[in-house]
């Protein structure tokens, strides 16, 4: 079937080619995603992944499959892209009627975007090698993919490749036209520099179990606490190192006092907020709706949630532009 589908799409027939790719297209838009950190960049290195497909299909000998070549042109792609200086630069503190605390640092993944659930959801479950090491929730958590971000471009890719897709040292050679010992040697490399720049990857107690009464319940307790501007609340719900950050914003506050601090200058400066939950990177989530004088509540963000047993270990806050991906709006009709 497959090559009768390759040799019609040479022939120039675009919809055997949709079926040649179509099977595989959600699986590479993620592991766009992991290595880009980024939705949009994501999305675009897809559509540049196919593009490239399409026209490299004359020279596919069909030694490998076609799912890992695609995967072969969709890392190289993504790594031009690791490559290029044309990441989205941070933004200034943009707030307004509050001034910002003192960080805690500056980050530096400015360009970090959230992915939706739904579009996991969406994506079958891609056969994995007997020596990848992560689970697909947990290898699309913020965590993991913030910790990506600061690797080298070929740490990343290898990273992924072995320990999240299972693909033999061998294979990944192939597609990066490197030795099996360089893939060896990066491998190692990414391991160690990922355990040294995010330690909250290992070490922290594991999150309740998605759509769990544990999860619900901690959910519902910031949902509470969070629409009722209640610090004392949300300050009970974080674990000692509690963390928040906002791209593109690099402003990050670490710290269960210091993030205390931060959501009370929030609420104290009369900000009032509706949330609508949804789910992004495996994680719980929830659209952001400000509360006009006049009843009307627009959207001003989303926020992320990342839990460590029944505590909130991290909170992240992403630009409204990001709602409608979640299929949510960019305003809440005025309550009466």
């Amino acid at each position: 079937m497959a090559t009768d589908l390759i040799t019609r799409a040479r022939a120039g027939d675009g919809e055997a080619f949709r079926e040649l790719t179509e099977p595989h297209r959600r699986e590479l838009q993620v592991h766009c995603y992991r290595m880009l950190g980024s939705f949009q960049d994501a999305e675009d290195a897809l559509q540049d992944t196919l593009l490239d497909a399409w026209r490299g299909l004359p020279g596919f000998d069909g030694r490998a499959s076609v799912r890992t070549w695609l995967y072969r042109i969709a890392t190289n792609r993504c790594l031009s892209t690791l490559r290029s200086a044309a990441r989205r630069p941070a933004k200034a503190w943009d707030i307004p009627g509050v001034e910002p605390p003192e960080p805690t640092r500056l980050g530096e993944v400015v360009w970090l975007e959230p992915f939706p659930d739904a579009l996991l959801e969406g994506a079958p479950a891609a056969p994995l090698g007997p020596e990848a090491r992560y689970e697909r929730t947990e290898s699309v958590s913020l965590a993991f993919v913030t910790a990506l971000q600061a690797l080298p471009p070929r740490q990343i890719a290898v990273l992924v490749l072995r320990d999240v897709l299972g693909f033999h040292a061998g294979e990944v050679a192939g597609m990066l036209d490197t030795t099996v010992d360089s893939v060896k040697s990066a491998l190692k490399r990414a391991r160690a520099g990922l355990r040294d720049r995010r330690p909250e990857l290992t070490g922290a107690e594991p999150p309740p179990a998605p759509g769990s009464p544990a999860e619900n319940a901690v959910v519902a307790d910031f949902v509470r606490a969070w629409e009722a501007a209640d610090i004392d609340a949300l300050v009970a719900l974080l674990t000692d190192d509690a963390f928040v950050s906002m791209p593109p914003l690099p402003f990050e506050y670490e710290g269960r006092d210091v993030v205390a601090g931060f959501c009370a200058g929030l609420f104290d400066a009369g900000r009032r907020f509706a949330l609508v939950p949804t789910r992004a990177n495996g994680q719980p989530a929830f659209g952001s709706y400000l509360r006009a004088p006049t009843g009307a509540r627009h959207g001003t963000g989303l926020y992320v949630l990342t839990l460590a047993g029944g505590r909130i270990r991290a909170m992240t806050r992403f630009e409204n532009g990001v709602l409608p991906l979640f299929g949510l709006p960019r305003s809440l009709p005025a309550r009466g």
